[in-house]
């Protein structure tokens, strides 16, 4: 049975801050650090096979530090990316607020709608996302993939995984280091696990 795993990148310099990173390189803190090791630990024994990640620093090196607990060599690909925010990249919350108080609304409330200057639609996000998780899964040789990626492109590789409509976006909310599995089961997709970090409970 193919399984995939998910991690969402350990906690980033501007996590830290509260500032929308989308597709800026920012890298992880001391504590996105030690988080990625607690996840790599977790995953020890769980027969992992290949490791791909999107090609973003923050992303990368949390699975650099889990490949090279589990002796794997990462693939990193720019369509694991997070979603491109355009003009919202590197605004605090409370700047989108102020400036953009309506238009941040719509992202909480009805994100498939929301068309941001400059930015991708999740839309367009989760069809560069499943392009790429199409090609890797269609390996059949390998049963047991880590996916290490971004919060909005892991919710949109879930739902769509899954064949669950864009529109549920908004109800999946996964933290840093966080863990989801989808198992491949003879008539269907499950998802086993979701937003997961008991392997934090050991330090931090």
């Amino acid at each position: 049975m193919k399984k995939i795993y998910l991690v969402r990148h350990g906690e980033s310099e501007w996590n830290k801050l509260k500032k929308i990173q989308g597709q800026q390189n920012i890298p992880l803190t001391e504590k996105g650090i030690e988080q990625a090791k607690l996840v790599g630990k977790r995953l020890v024994d769980e027969g992992i096979e290949k490791i791909y990640s999107s090609d973003l620093k923050r992303a990368y090196d949390t699975a650099k530090i889990v490949g090279d607990m589990l002796k794997i060599d990462v693939i990193p690909t720019k369509g694991l990316r997070e979603i491109n925010f355009g003009i919202w990249e590197g605004l605090t919350d409370d700047i989108l607020k102020s400036k953009f108080n309506k238009e941040q609304e719509l992202w909480l409330k009805e994100p498939e709608k929301l068309k941001i200057e400059g930015a991708e639609s999740i839309s367009e996000l989760q069809a560069r996302a499943m392009q790429e998780i199409n090609t890797i899964i269609s390996d059949n040789n390998v049963n047991n993939i880590l996916i290490v990626s971004h919060s909005a492109t892991l919710k949109t590789i879930i739902l769509g995984l899954l064949g669950i409509n864009i529109c549920h976006f908004k109800n999946l909310s996964l933290k840093n280091v966080s863990l989801s599995i989808i198992e491949f089961k003879q008539h269907n997709r499950v998802l086993s696990l979701l937003n997961d970090t008991n392997h934090l409970k050991e330090s931090i």
